[in-house]
């Protein structure tokens, strides 16, 4: 347990932070599944929506440092590959 009040300030904020954080990751990770369901029911105005809605949230979180950079450029890139394999599949 911390000793000094600047060390118990420090892990109360760490837990406020540790919370935000975890409400952030958890709504990309249901962004991330239901775009995964538009694409795989092959909505494509749907999946084109929640792809966009997915890559904003994605650089939203990296720029707050929730999530690291790169991360988040490997999960949009996996959104725009997803839609452009629908795309070339189902011309709408």
């Amino acid at each position: 347990m911390p000793i000094t009040k600047s060390a118990i300030k420090r892990m109360r904020s760490n837990e406020r932070k540790r919370l935000q954080n975890a409400t952030i990751t958890s709504l990309l990770k249901t962004l991330f599944k239901s775009f995964q369901k538009a694409v795989k029911e092959q909505d494509v105005t749907e999946a084109k929506e929640k792809g966009r809605l997915v890559a904003r949230e994605y650089d939203k979180a990296a720029s707050k440092g929730v999530i690291p950079k790169g991360r988040a450029d490997r999960k949009k890139m996996r959104v725009a590959n997803a839609l452009k394999k629908l795309l070339a599949a189902k011309p709408n």
